[in-house]
């Protein structure tokens, strides 16, 4: 039996004010007019209640720049939906704040890829563009709603991702969210800025160090060798992964696209995740259920025995999978082994 998603990650619009160098959606300045219409989402919104009321993921693009966000916000929520907003904070005001704790969106991510202004703004290519989330997290704070701090690493700010963890105690984040580059996008410009498999391994060693130190959640995305990793120190440590000893992350694994997460386009298209463009279907003409039951990329990339290379062999393939996006992103296959990836398995196919 497939079990419903847990995450939903919905991209309202592909518009944005910034143009970040990394950016998976290469965001545009302007709305698309073929984005969903207000009762196409809200159809949308009423077809994931009937699919197991999925955590919603409102993001972008910049998702504020619709005119309906508080409308299908509050639509959400009153359909007892956990809805979240991801955004780049620069829109942020003590006004729009509050009105998003009215909508009753549950937390909010923004993005800080550098600990000064210099590195943060050269990477979202807009000046002042740091500050001005610093101020949004402000307003995000005294409004009551709680927030996490989303980083990309690159050679960029590698050095500074100790920086940046303190800087999210210091603001008093729910949460860091680390993610490793995927070269899709506007990232497939960037792919100097990738870090190399060696220095993955180093800064998820390092990450791991981190959860027992800090008052705050840590997760690492697009990065599911972290989740071999953790079981490879737990067993070092001589320590059992329980919800106790390694908090939410003990109760999930690494890449839970077409699993446990998906993507909606904001016209309509239905991905394993926002970085991975292998289409699954467009909810304009199948329902999610149906896209998400009887899609081919899904099951495919349900079915570990269609992993490919060392992946299809690692020991640990049940609770990391590597990561499809960047397989594909690197190979033009999904089921390909994790180009990033630098562990020799053993072959012996435990979890």
């Amino acid at each position: 039996m497939i079990k419903p998603p847990r995450i939903v990650a919905w991209e309202l619009t592909r518009a944005c004010n910034l143009a970040c160098r990394h950016c998976r959606a290469d965001a545009v300045t302007n709305l698309d007019p073929n984005e969903l219409t207000t009762d196409e989402a809200k159809n949308f919104i009423d077809q994931l209640v009937e699919c197991g009321k999925p955590i919603l993921i409102m993001t972008g693009g910049e998702p504020l720049l619709r005119d309906d966000f508080f409308e299908l916000a509050q639509y959400g929520t009153d359909k007892d939906l956990r809805v979240v907003l991801a955004t780049n904070g620069t829109f942020m005001t003590p006004e729009i704040a509050a009105r998003l704790k009215d909508v009753g969106i549950q937390r909010i991510s923004v993005s800080i890829d550098g600990l000064d202004a210099k590195t943060h703004d050269d990477f979202r290519c807009e000046q002042g563009s740091f500050d001005a989330a610093l101020i949004g997290i402000q307003h995000i704070k005294d409004a009551g709603i709680g927030f996490q701090i989303n980083t990309t690493i690159t050679k960029r700010n590698i050095d500074q991702i100790p920086g940046i963890l303190d800087l999210a105690v210091l603001l008093e984040a729910e949460a860091l969210h680390i993610f490793l580059l995927v070269p899709t996008g506007r990232g497939k410009e960037i792919e100097e800025d990738e870090i190399p498999p060696e220095e993955y391994e180093r800064v998820l060693n390092w990450f791991y160090d981190q959860r027992n130190k800090v008052p705050l959640q840590l997760k690492a995305t697009c990065a599911p060798h972290y989740f071999r990793i953790m079981r490879q120190r737990a067993r070092e440590e001589g320590i059992k992964i329980t919800r106790e000893t390694h908090g939410l992350e003990a109760m999930t694994k690494g890449c839970l696209g077409g699993s446990g997460f998906c993507f909606v386009s904001h016209i309509g298209e239905v991905y394993p995740c926002g970085y991975l463009p292998a289409l699954a279907g467009n909810i304009r003409e199948q329902s999610f259920r149906d896209i998400w039951v009887g899609s081919k990329v899904f099951n495919d990339i349900r079915d570990l025995n269609k992993l490919k290379g060392k992946c299809g062999i690692c020991e640990y393939r049940a609770v990391c999978m590597g990561c499809r996006a960047r397989a594909y992103a690197v190979t033009g296959d999904y089921m390909s082994e994790e180009p990033y990836c630098i562990y020799v398995p053993s072959g012996s196919l435990k979890t």
